[in-house]
């Protein structure tokens, strides 16, 4: 995890926030970091999490959970990790005459509703005897992804609705979602997943490249919403990527520039 990414949210892993949704999302730049943030630091707090992973591989988030300290390997053996590996899972639907009966994501073959996924998620979080984590988390990487082969908005909508209160609200765990894309405003399915997901949301980090366009000491900025009884006050900070961390600081006052 990135320390200072958890100073600025106020989380400490001794004790988790939880009944929380969180939408990370990007525009013109890549905001998976974020995603690779959470994942360790929900294992490092102690958290039974159910990841699924529709944009990258296993290997992928192993190779950067180990820069962060944190063996996903080793989690998946011990029970603490589910991991669902959705390009393995809709290659086999692609290369297959039927639809497998127990694939997650064969919604996709048989033009269904979600439920599959769903009931794969809820299975994968349902505590068992000697079980000891501190509470349910669920990692979406990227919801965009079932827009592209085919889901609606309205039925990927359902599925987070359904998400949030069996983990967020009835167990009082926790959900965080990606949504990647290019400009929302140009594509109305996309548009609307958006905004609905960020109403939904309690704590909203968008990641976005800088209008001024490449600069090697500021990769970024990072607007951090977080919804209260008050309302909604974003928060805006430059970030600059590094081998095993990020740097986060306030707009035009970065090292480099001062």
């Amino acid at each position: 995890m990135f320390p200072e990414l958890s100073a600025l949210l106020g989380a400490e892993t001794e004790s988790p926030e939880r009944g929380l949704f969180t939408l990370i999302s990007g525009h013109k730049t890549d905001p998976s970091f974020l995603l690779h943030h959470f994942l360790s630091y929900y294992l490092k707090a102690g958290c039974q999490v159910c990841f699924v992973a529709l944009a990258q591989s296993f290997s992928h988030y192993n190779v950067v959970a180990q820069k962060l300290g944190v063996n996903l390997s080793g989690a998946r053996d011990q029970g603490q990790l589910r991991f669902l590996e959705g390009l393995r899972s809709y290659t086999r639907l692609l290369f297959t005459d039927t639809a497998e009966a127990q694939n997650p994501l064969r919604f996709l073959r048989t033009g269904s509703d979600l439920r599959p996924l769903y009931d794969f998620i809820t299975a994968a979080l349902t505590p068992s005897a000697g079980d000891q984590w501190k509470c349910p988390v669920l990692i979406i990487d990227d919801v965009s992804v079932l827009l592209s082969l085919g889901t609606t908005a309205l039925q990927v909508l359902d599925f987070i609705h359904y998400c949030r209160a069996s983990v967020c609200s009835r167990r009082q765990g926790v959900a965080v979602c990606l949504l990647q894309g290019g400009d929302v405003s140009e594509d109305a399915d996309l548009e609307l997943l958006y905004n609905s997901l960020c109403h939904q949301s309690g704590l909203v980090l968008r990641a976005e490249g800088l209008v001024t366009g490449f600069c090697k000491d500021v990769h970024g900025q990072l607007t951090i919403t977080r919804r209260t009884q008050d309302g909604a006050r974003p928060v805006l900070y430059q970030y600059k990527i590094q081998d095993k961390t990020v740097s986060f600081f306030a707009r035009g006052l970065s090292a480099a520039v001062l």
